[in-house]
């Protein structure tokens, strides 16, 4: 028998607990219908600020010659002006979608997350962990103080749920339980690594900005160990995992250590519309070979030894 891989989520029912990760496209209404063939549950957008940015200068990205990417965008996005237009798209493809919200501030975060509610999200995803555009993203999730009063800004001026997305922070278990206190509904742990790369010809950074985020597999085993830690602290509360899935093996791993949910990008950028079924069907044959009938029942087993 096929084991039922659907999964509910903050009141919504997921046909399968894979989503993309913000950041891999997600701003333009043609970018929904992409990602919908990609074969995502649901779909989570760039990030959106109050207003339009244009990003870093080039060069922004680079694929390291030992797997993965480094890339310093800037957060691009139209602003709250192309809500609207984005969300509207996924409404006609009837697919869920959450909106990444960005700002400098808890009272910026305020307004793009009741521009997000207006456009009719069904969940806003706080971004606290950009690791590489000044003001915004880490510089807030890493003090527990602010990431709280950013987070029950959004939270309250909302009645659909909110996502606090977290980087990799030394405060960890106090930031989520911050954010947690403040009214974040669940946790995306964690964001692309603050990093940077050499090029060995001109002696200087390869990225126009210097530092860049660092994704792909090097980056999962850490990830799992900060799924497992917040699990066991805050075991009722809805993780997505994010970082470095690339194939099944690695999405057991985070439902093994707590989360409900794994959102994916490096495997989005090397398969596309491969990448999905490709863990859909890995998943499934791994629990129809413990002989267990659903996701739920693996949730957490590894954090609870």
């Amino acid at each position: 028998m096929e084991a039922d891989l659907s999964v509910k989520f903050l009141g919504l029912k997921l046909s399968h607990p894979i989503l993309n990760a913000s950041g891999i496209l997600g701003h333009m209404p043609e970018h929904v219908t992409i990602l919908k063939s990609y074969g995502v549950a649901a779909i989570v957008s760039k990030t959106f600020t109050p207003e339009p940015r244009t990003g870093h200068k080039e060069p922004v990205i680079i694929e390291l010659p030992t797997g993965g990417i480094i890339n310093s965008m800037g957060l691009p996005n139209p602003g709250i002006t192309g809500l609207k237009k984005f969300v509207d798209a996924a409404k006609k493809i009837s697919i869920p979608i959450i909106i990444s919200v960005g700002g400098r501030n808890p009272d910026e975060f305020h307004k793009v997350a009741i521009a997000a509610e207006e456009a009719g999200a069904d969940a806003v995803e706080l971004n606290l962990s950009c690791p590489h555009t000044k003001d915004y993203g880490l510089e807030l999730g890493a003090d527990p103080q602010m990431a709280y009063e950013v987070t029950k800004e959004a939270s309250y001026s909302i009645k659909v749920p909110t996502i606090a997305k977290l980087g990799l922070i030394d405060k960890m278990i106090e930031v989520s339980g911050k954010v947690l206190e403040a009214g974040a509904k669940a946790l995306t742990l964690i964001n692309t690594i603050k990093s940077m790369f050499i090029d060995v010809y001109t002696a200087r950074p390869f990225l126009n900005k210097i530092y860049g985020g660092l994704s792909g597999p090097s980056i999962h085993p850490i990830a799992v160990r900060v799924v497992y830690d917040v699990y066991r602290e805050h075991e009722d509360t809805p993780i997505i995992a994010s970082g470095g899935v690339v194939n099944w093996y690695d999405a057991a791993e985070f439902f093994l250590v707590g989360s409900r949910a794994v959102q994916i990008g490096y495997a989005l950028l090397l398969k596309k519309d491969r990448a999905v079924p490709e863990l859909l069907n890995g998943l499934s044959n791994w629990l129809a070979e413990l002989k267990y009938k659903n996701l739920e029942e693996v949730i957490g087993l590894a954090a609870r030894k």
